[in-house]
């Protein structure tokens, strides 16, 4: 135990005279970073990409996770980059989109993409079943009562 503790303070003395110190004197954008990853649990390596780099690599990311609906994915991709470069009005969304066509083509899943790309959780869409309102009065459920 005695020889533990000198050798403890043998690396203490070493530690001080390197300059180096536990307490830094000026707060990064990396220690900042880190405490938001901690807080919000959003990955550090998101949190640090610029808005530019997200931007260059949406189309990319989004062809990943969806695959043979390219024109699809170009027209989301230039939409959200036109809103973001503020070629639109800024209060409105950024963008509305519409996705149809049969069961199994990729419509959830490149809005789930999507909002997980853009806002760090799949949960930030607002997802409307239309096959739920087939009938003429079921409609109400959607806007509301005449």
């Amino acid at each position: 135990l005695q020889r533990q503790l000198e050798e403890a303070e043998k690396n203490l003395t070493s530690f001080r005279q390197s300059g180096q110190s536990l307490l830094r004197e000026e707060v990064t954008d990396f220690d900042i970073a880190e405490i938001v990853s901690k807080w919000t649990g959003i990955p550090l390596s998101n949190l640090q990409q610029s808005e530019r780099e997200k931007l260059v690599m949406l189309e990319q990311v989004l062809h990943n996770r969806v695959i043979g609906q390219d024109i699809a994915v170009k027209s989301v991709a230039d939409a959200v980059r036109r809103s973001r470069a503020g070629l639109s009005d800024p209060n409105r969304p950024i963008a509305s989109f519409m996705f149809m066509g049969p069961t199994g083509v990729g419509k959830t899943e490149l809005a789930k993409a999507l909002a997980g790309y853009l806002f760090n959780t799949e949960n930030a869409i607002v997802r409307i079943d239309m096959s739920e309102y087939m009938e003429k009065f079921s409609v109400s459920r959607l806007i509301g009562a005449p």
